[in-house]
């Protein structure tokens, strides 16, 4: 499939606009909805409690009147500031940001005219009701969410993706959104630099392969691929990129750019016009300082509290262990911290007493590549210790680790010494931070990732930590142990 494409600026060519698939058009309408709800049903239980059903007075006639026109000034607030924009649905917290600011602007409108025109207006109303409009359709938007999430995992709702680059970082795109298909994203072809098209022994990863570089536009277009995702090659540079955006305009087709910069810095990189050129500026990780104090008392505090609220479930696990085979209810095993520091890592007893000794018999059968040790009917794992890690229950005493100053609550895996030794130079680079008791690698896959996969993502970490990114994983990390997936 080696078409030369017309790549021409045209500016008298009509730029043609995709429609937008049925399941966006629905989801939209869903969120109209449930935006409308939440204004309306805050407006009229604010009204109600301020007024006790009054409406005979003109501060509750007025105040009536802002409770019916909320859901459509909610609404309107919402869209302008891009609430429904396609690019946000579904995945990211760009949405919800945009959400809290539409409801920040609205607040301050409403009360600027509000009181300017209405002077009886009350100012407990506003405070009240705004809020309570922005924290409904925040919890709504949530579950919306939620739901098209279960859709895709379904195969439902997606959208078709050529990927543009080498076969190896293609394939490792594949797998990715397969193995993450709430992004709604599921490739359907792959453009590879030898221009051979082809499926079967040829394809990645099980995808046809449609051409070349050059024949991205033409093949996205005869697949009906909503989208082409570049990812970081020599061969797509400046000029190759604009050609291909041209291509891609004239048929609605949207074009993604994954330059490898930004699977390391990309959250640190900002734009600097210097001499007329956008050069990316980036900053150092931000490995010390006071940001790194409050995300140590943030954990220690946390973790605190935690063993607190969790003490009888503790009981609990700790006599079923118990009782299971009489062995001891912990498991101590030396791992590696932060700068190479060892430590006593601490949990729930999951194998046989004699588990350890065991170990050597069965490299043999081990399932995971790389340096880690993982076996799926691992013969050393209790009846008990099986259902414990399926739910991740093992992991709980580590809150002594993370309030001893050993481990944090979020961060690289905490390795075993013996896999340190076999660390490459890139690698070790996940010892400049605490380990963590969850990760980007817990969330995003746990023992079914390749070892590429998880040091590519403890690295991302690493780079690109912050203590919004920690609250994330930490509120993912119960929906990946209520599924158990990855867990053996």
């Amino acid at each position: 499939m080696a078409v030369a494409l017309d790549v021409r600026s045209g500016a008298g060519e009509r730029r043609v606009e995709r429609a937008p698939a049925a399941w966006v058009r629905g989801y939209t309408r869903g969120l109209v909805a449930l935006d409308a709800a939440a204004a309306g049903t805050a407006g009229t239980v604010t009204h109600q409690l301020h007024f006790q059903g009054e409406v005979h007075t003109p501060a509750a006639a007025a105040h009536a009147g802002l409770s019916l026109a909320l859901p459509v000034l909610w609404v309107v607030s919402a869209a302008l500031a891009g609430g429904y924009a396609r690019r946000f649905l579904g995945v990211g917290t760009e949405e919800f940001r945009r959400v809290l600011a539409a409801g920040v602007v609205l607040t301050a409108a409403v009360a600027i005219a509000g009181f300017a025109a209405v002077p009886a207006l009350a100012r407990g109303y506003v405070l009240v009701a705004l809020p309570a409009t922005v924290a409904a359709a925040l919890v709504l938007r949530y579950g919306w969410r939620k739901r098209l999430h279960r859709m895709r995992r379904a195969g439902r709702c997606m959208g078709g993706v050529v990927v543009v680059g080498h076969r190896e970082a293609a394939a490792g795109l594949v797998r990715q959104l397969r193995r993450e298909p709430y992004h709604g994203m599921r490739v359907v072809g792959a453009c590879l630099p030898d221009g051979r098209s082809g499926a079967g022994p040829d394809a990645v990863d099980g995808v046809p392969v449609l051409g070349g570089f050059r024949d991205a536009a033409e093949a996205a277009e005869a697949v009906g691929a909503e989208a082409v995702a570049v990812l970081a090659c020599p061969e797509m540079d400046g000029i190759e990129l604009r050609r291909l955006a041209w291509a891609l305009e004239k048929c609605g087709t949207d074009l993604t750019v994954a330059p490898a910069l930004m699977e390391v810095a990309g959250p640190r990189t900002t734009i600097r016009a210097v001499a007329g050129l956008p050069l990316l500026h980036v900053e150092h990780p931000e490995l010390e300082g006071a940001r790194r104090v409050v995300k140590g008392l943030f954990d220690r505090v946390a973790a605190g509290a935690a063993l607190l609220l969790l003490s009888p479930l503790f009981a609990v696990l700790a006599v079923a262990i118990r009782a299971g085979d009489g062995g001891p209810v912990f498991f101590r095993q030396t791992r590696v911290g932060k700068d190479g520091v060892r430590f006593p890592l601490v949990k729930f007893r999951t194998m046989v007493p004699a588990a350890e000794e065991m170990k050597g018999g069965l490299l043999g059968a081990n399932e995971h590549d790389g340096v880690l040790f993982k076996m799926r009917a691992d013969p050393r794992v209790t009846s008990v210790g099986a259902w414990l890690r399926r739910y991740s229950l093992d992991e709980l005493p580590q809150l002594v680790n993370v309030v001893r100053g050993e481990m944090s609550l979020v961060g690289p895996r905490p390795p075993l010494p013996e896999e340190v030794a076999r660390y490459g130079r890139d690698v070790r680079r996940r010892l400049v931070v605490k380990p963590g008791m969850t990760g980007l690698w817990q969330v995003s896959g746990r023992s079914d990732l390749s070892w590429e996969e998880s040091v590519r993502l403890d690295l991302r970490y690493v780079e690109n930590w912050s203590l919004t990114l920690d609250v994330q994983i930490l509120w993912k990390t119960w929906s990946a142990v209520i599924r158990g997936a990855g867990a053996y």
